[in-house]
């Protein structure tokens, strides 16, 4: 059912649900920019309605709703042990529809890749989703591309009309009455769906790991500055490295945390003795960029990127990742050229 809403109307409705849950969208942080005077847009938590971001893409996903950037996973001393306490409030995370398709790959790897990670289901069951509609593309995205432009599967969409009063289309039935008692009108709501994009992306159709092999991956080395940016905003990227905290009144006594890591950082992979299994910049770039749009797919049938755009969007040294997808094709006839010789 389709609702059109006030910005005051809208707001009522926005303080019933902080009720039960914490309300996290993309959100404009003066001044928070890279650059002097510059703004920043990342997810932070909201109370109205005029402070969620419709008309920009934010710099950082979404997934610190769900994978906290830095987890306590437990809290021990000497003789016991004990887990933080269960978040009190759900939450309510606004979200385009890339970022919808994102939900299902971490869930994919979080709780269908073998055992259930305890800590994010926890989470995960009390997450509800907005989709944020989305008219047209911003320069960078290629969802389209990826298959992740148009999403069914949230509770309600938003998005504002030509007099900036609010569209909503609920599908969740125990929230209906809620926005229906708020509407001035009830109508069809049609959520704004990306049709095309000005990056496009081609992934070759017989893609196999022989392209590992190519000369391209080796510009990186120089070009990489191995930050680890484009994983960090990255809504996809799940990896994480264990730290124990050990109190300083008391050295056996802390909390184990797991934090976010990165495939691009030093220290990754890492092992004993001192061996690194990719010490250089291309070795790094090859296994994210192949882990995306490879291997991933090979295991669960479908792509891992949904095309936002964003590792592009705050690379410092201006590496597109769209362009490296794009050169795959010819990475490949080089690969095999080169075996036929």
């Amino acid at each position: 059912m389709g609702y059109r809403l006030t910005k005051e109307a809208c707001d009522g409705v926005l303080q019933k649900l902080s009720l039960n849950h914490t309300l996290f969208a993309p959100k404009r942080f003066t001044g928070g920019g890279p650059f002097s005077g510059t703004d920043l847009i990342r997810y932070g938590k909201i109370a109205s309605a005029d402070e969620i971001v419709l008309d920009a893409k934010s710099a950082h996903s979404f997934k610190e709703a769900l994978l906290p950037i830095t987890e306590t996973l437990f809290y021990f001393t000497e003789e016991q042990m004990k887990e933080p306490d269960p978040p009190a409030q759900g939450v309510l995370v606004f979200l385009r529809s890339c970022d919808l398709h994102a939900v299902r790959r971490l869930d994919e790897i979080y709780l269908r890749n073998g055992a259930e990670d305890y800590y994010y289901k926890r989470i995960r069951e009390k997450t509800r989703f907005a989709l944020i509609g989305c008219p047209t593309a911003f320069d960078t995205c290629f969802c389209v591309d990826m298959v992740a432009n148009r999403s069914d599967n949230y509770d309600f969409s938003i998005e504002q009309d030509e007099n900036a009063n609010y569209l909503i289309d609920c599908r969740a039935a125990d929230w209906a009455a809620l926005f229906e008692a708020a509407a001035s009108q009830t109508l069809a709501v049609e959520p704004s769906f990306v049709a095309a994009t000005p990056t496009r992306v081609g992934i070759p159709a017989l893609l196999d790991a022989g392209v590992a092999a190519a000369a391209m991956w080796d510009q990186y080395d120089g070009r990489c500055i191995k930050c680890g940016r484009c994983n960090f905003s990255c809504p996809t990227c799940t990896c994480y490295t264990m730290q124990d905290l050990f109190y300083t009144d008391n050295g056996k006594a802390g909390e184990r945390r797991r934090v976010w890591a990165s495939c691009m950082v030093d220290g990754f992979t890492d092992v004993a003795g001192g061996g690194c299994y990719r010490p250089k910049n291309g070795q790094r770039m090859r296994f994210k960029t192949l882990h995306k749009v490879f291997d991933y797919k090979q295991r669960f049938g479908y792509q891992m990127c949904v095309g936002c755009g964003r590792c592009d969007d705050v690379c410092p040294e201006y590496i597109s990742f769209a362009r490296i997808v794009n050169r795959l094709e010819e990475a490949l006839r080089e690969v095999k050229s080169d075996a036929a010789e």
